[in-house]
């Protein structure tokens, strides 16, 4: 008994030592990096603004594959079947804690089916009207929109403004008009052009038009102010307090993979978004760069999951 439990033990030692040089290898072979949508598109653009410190941390070359669909859920599902052994990650967004309770099969589960590596980046968005509306800020146009519910148009594109809106509406005990249009061009023109009368335009967007005087801000949707519009109050200072509408951009990798290889992306992916060059990158967007422990990172997403299966349940927003 003594003698084959010495054996047993030797052969989980040699084991575990050929796991453990396997790890110290890695990477040995290039990295496949899912991103949910298409080029030219801003989760793209993200990961390419990260994609070459990746790579030279890691010494092994990252490699973009778009894999746009079903609003970043294809791509998704195509990550969570990937085998969990480094060499496969993927961009997680915002829209996927949406997706969790917006559609009815999303095809994955962002907290069981993925690892949490790290926050890269967040943004905003900002609450703008067209300049007629009589409305200066938040309060204003809360207190105009009571007294006229339902006739207020608001322009939408996409599952998180539409929710923007309904929780504006939610927490301001307010209803508007929601008028959707394919993209966030099109909805910025139609509150230019008084078609709409407010809007959650991305900060980075929207900017340029109220600095025109073809928009108005009223406040930005992110609990801190944006960088892009210093002057411009947050939802919370401006009255709703706690409204919070983030857009967020975060590094995953498939569920099971080894807590060496993620701690190992972990330091390559904060060696990157500390890297001047991609530090450039970001200034010139409204994009904050935001690193974060894997735990961390898991416990952003759980909260931004329940926050909005809040909305959504409130709303009555359902996707099949």
């Amino acid at each position: 008994m003594g003698t084959m439990a010495c054996k047993g033990s030797a052969v989980l030692a040699i084991a575990l030592a050929g796991i453990a040089t396997v790890h110290a290898q890695y990477p040995s072979k290039s990295i496949r990096f899912i991103v949910p949508f298409a080029a030219g598109s801003g989760s793209d653009t993200v990961a390419r603004f990260v994609q070459p410190q990746l790579s030279a941390a890691l010494g092994q070359q990252v490699v973009i594959d778009n894999r746009p669909g079903a609003a970043g859920n294809l791509g998704a599902e195509i990550a969570a079947q990937a085998p969990a052994d480094g060499y496969t990650m993927m961009l997680g967004i915002s829209a996927h804690s949406i997706s969790m309770t917006l559609y009815r099969k999303p095809g994955y589960d962002l907290v069981r089916d993925f690892t949490p590596v790290t926050l890269l980046a967040t943004g905003s968005f900002t609450f703008a009207t067209h300049p007629s509306l009589p409305a200066k800020s938040v309060k204003e146009f809360i207190a105009f929109a009571k007294k006229r519910p339902g006739e207020i148009n608001v322009a939408t594109a996409g599952a998180t403004i539409r929710l923007a809106a309904k929780m504006l509406e939610s927490m301001a005990g307010i209803r508007m008009t929601e008028v959707n249009y394919k993209g966030t061009p099109q909805a910025i023109t139609a509150v230019i052009s008084g078609e709409a009368s407010a809007g959650f335009p991305a900060t980075s967007a929207v900017i340029p038009h109220v600095r025109a005087g073809k928009l108005r801000a009223l406040a930005v949707t992110t609990p801190k102010r944006s960088s892009m519009a210093p002057d411009v109050p947050t939802m919370s200072e401006a009255g709703v307090t706690g409204y919070d509408v983030t857009t967020w951009y975060g590094l995953l990798v498939p569920a099971g993979t080894p807590r060496e290889i993620v701690a190992r992306l972990h330091d390559a992916a904060v060696s990157a978004m500390a890297h001047p060059a991609v530090k450039q990158r970001f200034s010139k967007t409204d994009l904050e760069p935001t690193t974060t422990t894997p735990e961390q990172f898991g416990a952003y997403i759980r909260g931004e999951i329940a926050k909005w299966a809040k909305v959504i349940r409130e709303s009555g927003i359902q996707v099949d």
